[in-house]
C-alpha cells in the first residue's frame, strides 16, 4: 500500500504492508522510496519517504560553508525542517495511516545520514537511527556529539562507509572515515548498541541497497521491554 500526505511543500509517501509494528523515516523522494522498499526483507516495517526537501537547506544542524568550493553553503534549517518533521508530518501522517508505532527511526544517506544522528541531540521522537555515509565531517558535528547528551539514547544506531570514500582531495570530505569511527565511539560510550559496517566502493555505489540495509539492521534489534 502506497499513500501519501503534503504540508507546506513537503511530501511524505508511506509504503506499508500487513501488520508492521515499527516505522522508518527517511528523506528520500517517492521513487527513491519504493527502490527502498523493494529491497528490503520481509516483515518489512511502514517506510516514511520524505520528499521536497533542499538538502543543504532542510539536513544541515546549522551553517556551514559549502563541501565544494564552487557549491551551495549549507544555509542550516535543520532545527526548523526537524521540527515540520516530528509535529507536522509524522503526526498527520500517522493519522491518516491510523499508525500507532511501537517504535519511530530516522534514517538517512549523504547529509541525510548526518541529520539522522543530529536529531538525536535534538528529539526523543525516535529510538532507532540509521546513518549510511554520513556527512559526519561537518563543521562541530563530533563537537557536539561529545559535548551534547542525547535527548532519549537509542536502542541501536546504525553506520555505514563506503571504503573508498575518504580517498578524495577534498579535506573535509576525506576526514568522513575518521570522523564515521569517532562517531560509533561516542555513541558507544553512552552503552547505545552501534554497528558499524564498511562497503566495497565509493559513495554513489549501491545506495539504495545500503539505505535497505541500514534500515533492516535497526528493525531487526530487538525492542526494549
Amino acid at each position: 500500500m502506497c499513500r501519501q500526505i503534503k504540508a507546506e511543500g513537503y511530501t511524505l509517501t508511506y509504503f506499508s504492508e500487513g501488520e508492521a509494528r515499527d516505522a522508518v523515516y527517511c528523506p528520500l523522494s517517492p521513487e527513491e522510496g519504493e527502490a527502498v522498499w523493494e529491497l528490503l526483507p520481509s516483515p518489512r516495517p511502514v517506510l516514511g519517504a520524505v520528499g521536497g526537501l533542499d538538502w543543504n537547506r532542510d539536513l544541515s544542524p546549522w551553517p556551514a560553508p559549502g563541501a565544494f568550493g564552487k557549491g551551495t553553503d549549507f544555509a542550516g534549517k535543520g532545527g526548523a525542517f526537524l521540527t515540520l518533521l516530528t509535529e507536522v508530518l509524522i503526526p498527520q501522517g500517522e493519522k491518516m495511516m491510523d499508525f500507532h508505532p511501537r517504535r519511530r527511526a530516522l534514517a538517512g544517506y549523504s547529509l541525510a545520514g548526518l541529520f539522522a544522528l543530529w536529531s538525536l541531540t535534538q528529539t526523543n521522537c525516535f529510538q532507532l537511527a540509521a546513518s549510511m555515509s554520513g556527512s559526519l565531517w561537518y563543521d562541530g558535528f563530533l563537537q557536539l556529539l561529545e559535548r551534547e547528551p542525547l535527548v532519549c539514547p537509542p536502542q541501536k544506531v546504525y553506520l555505514s562507509l563506503g571504503e573508498k570514500e575518504k580517498r578524495t582531495r577534498n579535506l573535509r570530505l576525506a576526514q568522513v572515515e575518521n570522523a564515521t569511527r569517532s562517531a560509533a565511539e561516542l555513541l558507544s560510550r553512552q552503552g547505545i548498541a552501534v554497528e558499524l559496517e564498511f562497503w566495497p566502493g565509493g559513495h554513489f555505489q549501491d545506495v539504495h541497497r545500503r539505505i535497505a540495509r541500514g534500515i533492516q539492521r535497526i528493525v531487526e534489534h530487538p525492542p526494549c521491554l
